[in-house]
């Protein structure tokens, strides 16, 4: 995104919130399985009913346990093939070593699956050692966005780290999701940011309820007023 155009992306589940999230004005999708782990990969008949349903870019979860190691490498690529081969073209994923430095290993050997593909950096970020030496490896990685809440407490937490990231000039666009609350939007937009990542936020009842629209509706008018 350049540095003038807001961007909103909300998490979707499947075809029916992908649909109402584009009717309420959202620009990107993420989409993932089982909330209940924090966002798992999508099955592919999924990535088929989403991308059938919506003409917004949909970045697709690779990340097959909790936690935010790589676990099997072998199986995350045939995943990575297999959704690539359903239609997927975006993508979101993050691994952090056990010394909670940015696994650049694991995150190369995905990366050949993809072939040159966007990708998001998810909240991994928010648990890295360091968060702005996190970004600069990122940056050599080709990661085009990263998503971070700046703690892994949440956005309430982590402004001050959201704040020197949005103050980069290269690397990777910042979209900050995790626990965001409208009322930080306006401090966080004077701070340069300009992506935002909401899920739970455009839901009446939590995740076992559909996108809403008028939600969804808000927030986009939020962000870009």
């Amino acid at each position: 995104m350049s540095s003038k155009t807001a961007l909103l992306e909300v998490i979707a589940l499947g075809a029916e919130d992908a649909e109402r999230a584009q009717e309420g004005g959202a620009d990107r999708l993420e989409l993932v399985a089982n909330m209940a782990k924090d966002g798992l990969t999508p099955s592919e008949q999924t990535v088929r009913d989403v991308l059938a349903a919506t003409d917004l870019p949909v970045r697709v979860m690779l990340r097959a346990a909790d936690g935010f190691a790589a676990g099997d490498l072998d199986a995350l690529r045939a995943d990575a093939a297999r959704l690539v081969a359903a239609g997927a073209r975006e993508f979101v994923f993050g691994f952090l070593t056990d010394g909670n430095e940015v696994d650049v290993d694991a995150c190369r050997a995905l990366l050949k699956e993809l072939d040159g593909r966007a990708w998001t950096f998810h909240r991994a970020i928010d648990r890295a050692r360091d968060p702005l030496a996190a970004y600069d490896v990122l940056t050599e990685l080709g990661c085009d966005t990263v998503l971070a809440a700046g703690s892994p407490h949440g956005v309430g937490r982590g402004l001050s780290v959201l704040q020197q990231l949005a103050r980069r000039t290269d690397g990777p666009a910042l979209l900050v999701g995790g626990g965001l609350r409208a009322q930080q939007v306006h401090l966080l937009r004077a701070g340069g940011v300009r992506g935002f990542h909401v899920g739970s936020a455009v839901r009446r009842n939590g995740w076992p309820s559909p996108v809403d629209v008028a939600a969804v509706r808000e927030w986009a008018e939020r962000i870009k007023g």
